[in-house]
């Protein structure tokens, strides 16, 4: 009598997944269906940043630097491809030469300009 019992229960079963909760258990955790493979997402390409500022990049920073509107740390890091306490170290360096002057000073981000800009 028990597999006769079974039997009415199974097919219970399957008549109610030909309905849409049939649907549901293909796309969501259903045993047959295939375990979605997790992505490595987007990585960032590493750069290889200077740790030391040799003479030809500390020139290049004095040259190029001052004609940028908008300075920060992470600009100068990206640009001149040197890491960004380096950079910090520079916009300190040239704050104090006069060569740019600061807009707005945080603790976590500080945004310079050309010092040109307010001569005019």
């Amino acid at each position: 009598m028990a597999p006769a019992k079974d039997d009415k229960k199974g097919s219970k079963g399957k008549e109610s997944t030909k309905g849409g909760a049939g649907k549901a258990s293909k796309e969501g955790g259903g045993g047959k269906a295939k375990k979605k493979k997790w992505s490595k997402g987007k990585q960032k390409e590493k750069v290889n940043a200077a740790v030391f500022f040799d003479k030809n990049l500390y020139e290049k920073l004095k040259k190029e630097v001052p004609s940028y509107k908008l300075i920060t740390p992470s600009i100068i890091s990206e640009r001149m491809r040197c890491n960004v306490s380096m950079a910090r170290r520079a916009i300190r360096d040239l704050e104090g030469k006069g060569i740019i002057r600061p807009i707005a000073k945080h603790a976590s981000q500080c945004i310079y300009t050309r010092a040109l800009a307010a001569k005019e």
